[in-house]
């Protein structure tokens, strides 16, 4: 999911919070008696955002004698915010939550959903076990996925046309060789970064060109080698990937001012710029305004095509540990599983993580057709499967190796030192 620099943990802060209790008997009522559930989230104004206000609006109508109170946290304090909270019992009953190594890291704030949610419902979701101890999904996940998300490449067929790019590039030379054209046809941002307009400061994220970029040099299995250090950042291979995407704005491939621009989403919905590595919480967004005229392709970071995609259940709602209301807040997350559920998620522009459910969006469908029609690897996402301090780290030197500020040898130096400072139990292998 789009993500946000981790405010340092103090270690109190997870003695005080204490572990999950004992989750309650399931109930497939909403609660005997009138409940406000209080829910957090960091979404800002994304897809996701509106997702949420739809369906505690739906539910609330389906069980009058549950209300929603929604806070928007901002994303700079998201992670700090909800632990302080958790200290005087003082947060919300549900909480947005990130999977995989966030999960773990924060689950003794969170309630293991196992007998808590049925057993039958949750089989119904996919990737159940990047949220779950041991990433073993009978284990009981301890979030409920929001829904299914890509990082993925977007571009504008009309400028591509215009180029005359008869199809998509499918590696860095086919890349450059795009870029060329399109700059000779007018388009002085082939491919623009940004922040996009996210609550994470003047800099785009990164690790949604990592996870390709690792796509490209190295296997699924491979990438638990990158959090037990079998493979260290400074690995050759590494910098050799880094090297050729910071070459991307050293040719002119991309905007001059990666670390600041704010408005890159509306260059490419304008028709300014041709590319944009993005995200699923923004597809409506682009087929909004670009109609039939965007359409995905996964970004070319290799020197052969790619036969991987990043799909991965990023984030979802997370019942905390010392909610009074869990057995109601469970009901809600239940009610997620069902058909309703995903048809408000559907045209809130993001694809239902219940498997089997479909999606009108035809730039989601797309996405969704690579694993399930073309054959690629399904991946996840870097930034959810590296430990957090690794991504804080390379949050900040990524964005400066490719905009030149920092080599790429002296960016790798100091992410791979993250990584040595970790806790041994941080570097432990992960299946």
């Amino acid at each position: 999911m789009r993500k946000l620099a981790i405010a340092a943990v103090a270690a109190a802060a997870l003695l005080l919070a204490g572990c999950s209790p004992a989750a309650p008997t399931s109930t497939k009522g909403s609660g005997s008696g009138p409940v406000t559930l209080t829910l957090w989230h960091n979404y800002g104004t994304e897809q996701n955002a509106v997702a949420v206000d739809k369906l505690t609006a739906e539910y609330h109508a389906l069980h009058p004698n549950v209300s929603f109170k929604i806070v928007s946290q901002p994303g700079d304090s998201y992670f700090s915010l909800l632990q302080a909270s958790a200290i005087s019992k003082t947060g919300p009953d549900l909480a947005v939550m990130w999977t995989g190594t966030f999960t773990l890291k924060y689950k003794s704030l969170l309630t293991n959903l196992k007998g808590l949610v049925p057993s039958a419902d949750l089989a119904q979701l996919g990737g159940l076990r990047w949220m779950s101890d041991g990433y073993n999904a009978n284990n009981g996940p301890y979030v409920l996925p929001l829904e299914n998300q890509f990082y993925m490449g977007f571009y504008n067929k009309k400028a591509f046309a215009a180029a005359g790019l008869a199809s998509v590039p499918t590696t860095w030379s086919q890349l450059a060789e795009a870029c060329t054209k399109l700059k000779a046809a007018g388009y002085a941002e082939p491919l623009v970064y940004g922040n996009g307009g996210q609550s994470l400061g003047a800099e785009f994220y990164p690790w949604y060109d990592a996870s390709y970029l690792m796509i490209g040099a190295y296997s699924v299995s491979q990438l638990g080698d990158l959090y037990s250090g079998k493979i260290p950042w400074t690995s050759p291979t590494i910098q050799s990937q880094l090297q050729k995407w910071a070459s991307l704005k050293s040719s002119g491939c991309t905007n001059s001012d990666v670390l600041t621009k704010t408005n890159n989403l509306d260059d490419f919905t304008s028709g300014k710029a041709a590319m944009v590595v993005d995200g699923t919480w923004d597809t409506s967004k682009f087929t909004d305004a670009l109609g039939s005229n965007v359409a995905a392709f996964v970004p070319p970071f290799s020197d052969k095509p790619i036969k991987g995609v990043v799909e991965f259940p990023g984030d979802g709602l997370s019942i905390t540990s010392y909610s009074p209301h869990k057995v109601a807040a469970a009901a809600f997350l239940d009610w997620l599983t069902t058909p309703a559920a995903a048809k408000i998620i559907d045209k809130a522009g993001l694809i239902s993580d219940v498997v089997g459910e479909s999606t009108s969006n035809p730039v989601n469908q797309q996405m969704l057709d690579f694993a399930a029609k073309q054959g690629y690897t399904q991946y996840p996402m870097l930034d959810n499967i590296v430990q957090g301090d690794v991504v804080d780290a390379g949050s900040k030197l990524l964005p400066s190796i490719l905009a030149g500020t920092v080599s790429t040898s002296s960016g790798l130096s100091q992410l791979e030192q993250a990584w040595q400072s970790l806790p041994a139990s941080q570097k432990k292998p992960i299946n």
